[in-house]
Order: structure tokens, then C-alpha cells, then sequence
């Protein structure tokens, strides 16, 4: 049976920094087996981020993965100047770097983990794996307008025409793609625009990544996709995007499910980090002998 390995990716920015530099501990402590973690960071927060750099962390910036027309303009402060496209967004930015990474990480399996999740359980990345064939995290329909604007503008990239406004969720905070078949995405945006894929992708005004990759594997690849529905969740989430009290955090982490491995704080919450994470590290030290345990196998 085919051994698969791994690379775990997060795009990151100078505001999020203490919630990534906590992420990269928390992989370091929890993940196994050994895996680099590929940080994409603006040109500009290079010299910040380089801190967290070491042997299993790379930092490479947005610009190195962009094509040259695709520029970082300094008084264009949400966006980037294109010139093949109209003026493209930061957070459609960040979109199109996840997918285009796969022409420069050599892994056979993409894990997606954003700065605002935090690993708090030992985790090994072969449970991805069933039978030779590595999740896809889909679950069941759930009515949100961006859900449908996500299904409708990957129906259009990918040349579909009927809309299935009860289509699965590919969302989630730890996200797992195979390598190669996001090659065989690239070449099915082409052909369905007759543009350079990441062309194609800025010009789209509601895309979600997760929902293209999903919904590429659903209607073309299939069977032949390599991998298996999964809509387990493994993370703890609060989306709240306002702050909790110290008696909130605290029944926040006392109340993880004890099958899920990380929390998701989101970020547009405004709680800094100083104020949990030694929630984080306290569940770490509750699971120390655990997590040495679980490096050794």
C-alpha cells in the first residue's frame, strides 16, 4: 500500500503572528509523524515571521508563489495590482496561493491549517489515510449565502451548469488535498476558460477554494479522486466574532469534545492570544507522556 507524506500550510500575515507563532508550537508538540510546515507570509512580514523558522518550518512568501503579473502595491493596501485582471482582493489572494502551492511543495497530501487554529491533542496525520485513500472533509448541506455564492461560482469556473443549491460543505479548519489532483484542477479550469487558471480564479468575485477543490472531486475526478467523504469534525470552533470572558475561554477548552485535536479561535473574535494560550499549554502538559508516547510510534 502506497505510503503518503505530508505538508501542512498556512497563509499568515503580520496581524495574525502571535496566533501562527502558537500554531507552529502546537504542531511541533501534538503532529506526528514529522512534517513540514510551509508558512506564506507578504514579502513584507518576512523578516517577522523568520523567527518561527527551523527545521520543520519554512517560511516562503505570497510573491515567490504569484505569477510576475501579479503585483503587491504599497498604497494599494487591500488589494494587488494585476495586469491581466482587475485589482485583486487580499482575501482572494490568500485563495489562490493555497491552490497554487501545489506547484511548489512536493507532498503527496496538502493539509491546510489557518494561523487562528491551535493543535491540543496528539495527532497523527496517517488517520487522513483509509484504505490508500486520504479525506475529503464534506458535510451535509447548510443554508449560509456565501455557501451558495461559493457553489454557484465554482459550478461557473468548472463549467457546470445546473446548480445544486442542496450541495455538501467543504469548509473547515483542517483541510486535507491530494497534490496531483489539484494539477487535474488547474487544467479543468483552463479548458473551461480558455485562460491561465489563476487568470481565471481573479476574475471570480465569490470564490471558495474549498468549495472548487470539492466540487471538482464530486463532478469529474470521483471515484478516481483518491479520496474518501469524511464529515467528522476535529476541531473545536468558535466563530463569535466577539471576545469571551476569562470564565467563557476557560469553559471554551474545558468543554472539547474528547474526539477532536485542535480549537479554532477565530481571529475576528479580537482575542489575543496571551489569553488562552496557557489553556493551550496547560492540556499539553496534561498530555505530555501521551504525546511521547505517540512520537515514538
Amino acid at each position: 500500500m502506497k505510503t503518503f507524506d505530508f505538508a501542512i500550510i498556512t497563509p499568515s500575515y503580520a496581524p495574525d503572528f502571535e496566533r501562527c507563532r502558537l500554531l507552529s508550537w502546537s504542531i511541533n508538540q501534538f503532529v506526528s509523524p514529522t512534517v513540514t510546515h510551509y508558512i506564506i507570509v507578504d514579502r513584507r512580514d518576512l523578516p517577522l515571521f523568520r523567527q518561527l523558522q527551523g527545521p520543520h518550518t519554512e517560511i516562503i512568501t505570497v510573491e515567490s508563489v504569484l505569477p510576475w503579473w501579479i503585483q503587491r502595491i504599497p498604497f494599494l493596501k487591500n488589494g494587488w495590482l494585476s495586469l491581466k485582471t482587475l485589482p485583486i482582493r487580499n482575501w482572494l489572494i490568500q485563495q489562490i496561493v493555497k491552490i497554487a502551492v501545489a506547484q511548489y511543495i512536493d507532498a503527496d497530501v496538502l493539509v491546510f491549517v489557518d494561523s487562528d487554529t491551535t493543535f491540543v491533542r496528539p495527532f497523527n496525520l496517517q488517520s487522513f489515510i483509509r484504505e490508500g485513500k486520504v479525506r475529503l472533509f464534506r458535510e451535509p448541506p447548510y443554508h449560509v449565502e456565501a455557501h451558495f455564492r461559493g457553489h454557484e461560482t465554482a459550478n461557473k469556473l468548472l463549467g457546470i451548469s445546473d446548480i445544486d443549491y442542496s450541495a455538501p460543505g467543504y469548509i473547515g479548519n483542517v483541510i486535507t488535498w491530494k497534490r496531483d489532483n489539484v494539477f487535474k484542477l488547474y487544467q479543468k479550469l483552463e479548458s473551461t476558460s480558455g485562460k491561465g487558471w489563476i487568470e481565471t480564479l481573479a476574475n471570480s468575485w465569490h470564490l471558495s477554494e474549498y468549495i472548487l477543490y470539492g466540487v471538482f472531486v464530486d463532478h469529474f475526478l470521483q471515484e478516481q479522486s483518491g479520496h474518501y467523504y469524511d464529515a467528522q469534525k476535529i476541531s473545536h470552533e468558535y466563530w463569535v466574532p466577539e471576545p469571551m470572558s476569562d470564565e467563557q475561554l476557560q469553559n471554551f477548552f474545558a468543554t472539547i469534545p474528547p474526539e477532536y485535536v485542535a480549537v479554532m479561535i477565530s481571529a475576528k473574535a479580537g482575542i489575543p492570544v496571551e489569553r488562552y494560550q496557557s489553556l493551550v499549554k496547560s492540556i499539553a502538559e496534561g498530555n505530555e507522556h501521551f504525546t511521547k508516547v505517540n512520537r515514538l510510534n
